[in-house]
């Protein structure tokens, strides 16, 4: 397995988006702003999902990766570090998901 982490991800999102390149997809949908981004997002994951029930593990292992650079780009335009989001899992960990589901804010 390779070094390569959602954190190495994310510091290939924040340099692609801040670069000069004009043929960075990263920087073009970022630049977008967070609509596009979150769309691209809910898109992505409705493939994974289609993917998942199709049977398909390669299809699945495909539209998963998509999802998670989408992730990684609607949580840099967000602000939000792969750090913030880790965090707040570690913080869930010690309650079943049940307790920690009823304890969040309803909206």
């Amino acid at each position: 397995m390779s070094d390569f982490t959602l954190s190495t991800l994310e510091t290939i999102i924040a340099t692609r988006a801040t670069s000069d390149d004009e043929k960075s997809y990263t920087r073009k949908l970022t630049a977008k702003g967070m609509q596009a981004c979150a769309k691209k997002l809910g898109e992505e994951g409705v493939e994974a999902a289609l993917a998942a029930v199709s049977g398909d593990r390669a299809h699945l292992v495909a539209e998963a990766a998509d999802v998670l650079y989408h992730l990684l780009v609607v949580l840099r335009v967000g602000g939000v570090t792969v750090d913030d989001v880790m965090s707040e899992l570690a913080g869930r960990t010690g309650r079943t998901g049940l307790e920690e589901k009823a304890a969040r804010p309803r909206d």
